[in-house]
């Protein structure tokens, strides 16, 4: 990703020989001005390469004498921000149950999320929470694209979730298909306790006793 001309998509002079230069040359000691001098215009533009940063950082373990700390405080600043970026536009999406969104976003930074074991299952879990304050019939095709499961995966989970939490699968084939989610107070306003600041009956008669 280099910087883009304005009014262009196209690279400039500079992330253009970058780029060519870490796949002609990666292992050239010559082209760390080049690399160390793009670290620097990704921080003024606010761009990010990581293919450019990452050879740069292999240059400095077969160069250690060469090795600017300030370049590789601003390479990890700029790793920082992207991480944080991507972070918060995941958050975003879950929070507006922007599920479908989510995972394709997750799918291009697997770099961030497969360091946390346990990830996919826990954003699945979180889905299905969801989906149950809402649907008392959640369709096939929604429940898939929520936890990014399909075909025999999905079989396999629905299987678990009908043994294990009381699901029901009702008749149909394919997307269509629904699946009944247990009742809650949520997607089952009948369930919902009565939390109003009401007297018991049982204790105002016993008052009557007092007031004859």
């Amino acid at each position: 990703m280099g910087r883009e001309v304005a009014g262009q998509n196209q690279p400039s002079a500079l992330s253009y020989t970058v780029e060519q230069l870490i796949v002609v040359n990666p292992y050239n000691p010559d082209i760390l001005p080049d690399l160390e001098n793009y670290v620097n215009e990704q921080v003024s533009s606010q761009t990010y390469n990581l293919d450019a940063n990452l050879c740069l950082l292999r240059l400095y373990q077969f160069e250690p004498e060469r090795m600017s700390t300030q370049i590789v405080a601003r390479i990890l600043v700029k790793q920082m921000e992207e991480q944080f970026k991507t972070l918060i536009v995941l958050s975003h999406y879950l929070e507006t149950a922007r599920f479908r969104q989510f995972w394709d976003e997750a799918a291009k930074s697997r770099h961030i999320v497969e360091v946390v074991p346990g990830f996919e299952h826990a954003i699945q879990m979180y889905a299905i929470h969801v989906l149950s304050l809402t649907y008392q019939k959640v369709p096939r095709s929604v429940l898939a694209e929520a936890i990014n499961i399909e075909g025999l995966s999905l079989d396999k989970f629905l299987e678990h979730q009908v043994s294990n939490y009381g699901w029901v699968i009702e008749k149909g084939h394919g997307r269509g298909q629904l699946i009944t989610i247990p009742q809650n107070e949520f997607n089952h306003p009948a369930l919902r306790k009565n939390t109003s600041d009401g007297v018991p009956l049982e204790h105002v008669t016993r008052i009557f006793p007092i007031l004859g």
